[in-house]
């Protein structure tokens, strides 16, 4: 069985927690991303996405010199290298997510997305439902 190890990303762009919202916002645009780990000396603390930078940080009228640590997630739910992809598929079903960081002992190694299910012959299916389940979540109004 196809393990995240065999579809993440691993050469992921990550900030600290001394970067600030508009640096942030900047290099997802310069990376063409919609999420951004971020570390304290590798370890994984939070991750910070363009919806956290919209509700958390302009529509709260934060400035851009915000520090990220004000507007981004810190309960984050995570896989190993390990983990099948079924299985992450699932988390992301069930916990209404996009993207996972992947880790060994807190240390961050990669991300997987939904876009590296679909890429991945072996997983399409599974990403197709998780995308589903996500989308019809979402619409009918349980998460956003």
């Amino acid at each position: 069985m196809e393990t995240i190890r065999d579809i993440m990303t691993d050469e992921v762009e990550c900030c600290t927690l001394l970067d600030n919202m508009y640096e942030v916002a900047l290099k997802m645009k310069e990376l063409n991303v919609g999420a951004i780990p971020i570390v304290d000396q590798d370890k994984l603390i939070g991750m910070i996405t363009d919806r956290d930078i919209v509700i958390r940080g302009v529509a709260e009228k934060h400035p851009g010199s915000s520090k990220v640590g004000e507007i981004m997630s810190h309960d984050m739910i995570t896989v190993s290298p390990d983990t099948t992809s079924k299985d992450a598929a699932k988390l992301m079903a069930k916990h209404q997510i996009r993207r996972l960081p992947v880790v060994e002992e807190s240390r961050l190694i990669g991300i997987v997305s939904l876009g590296d299910f679909a890429i991945s012959e072996l997983t399409d299916d599974q990403a197709k439902e998780a995308l589903t389940e996500i989308s019809e979540q979402n619409y009918n109004g349980i998460q956003q």
